[in-house]
């Protein structure tokens, strides 16, 4: 349904640095960048995150927060370390959210702008037998 979602950020570089090691985590990378915006995915060219220098930023009411799909439940552990290292607030430490299902693992924290932001894989934790 989404095609690519925006941030306006009061400081490009704090939020690059923040945004550039919490979703390396993920195995997400800049795949563009000018003097007043970056953008983040897979592919060059084609972001699906994007930060947007705005001299009024401002993160979205109650209720608001966006998901970043993880990998692996280690990529969502590394996540919420990599964002508390670079200003993030945490929010929920990673770990199983039950009530959103029997392998919701997620970890919430709020980026520097204020932005509520999560790392979630809902899918069974992998045994490594084969």
């Amino acid at each position: 349904m989404l095609h690519h979602l925006s941030f306006g950020v009061a400081d490009l570089a704090r939020a690059a640095a923040f945004y550039d090691a919490a979703l390396a985590a993920l195995g997400y990378r800049r795949v563009f960048e000018s003097e007043t915006a970056i953008g983040y995915g897979v592919e060059d060219g084609k972001d699906k995150f994007c930060l947007k220098l705005r001299a009024q930023a401002q993160a979205p009411g109650a209720g608001f927060h966006l998901a970043f799909a993880a990998p692996s439940r280690a990529a969502v552990d590394a996540f919420h370390a990599a964002a508390l290292r670079h200003g993030g607030i945490g929010n929920g430490a990673p770990g199983l959210r039950r009530h959103y299902g029997a392998h919701y693992y997620a970890a919430y924290v709020i980026d520097p702008d204020g932005h509520p932001v999560e790392a979630v894989i809902n899918t069974p934790e992998s045994t490594g037998i084969v």
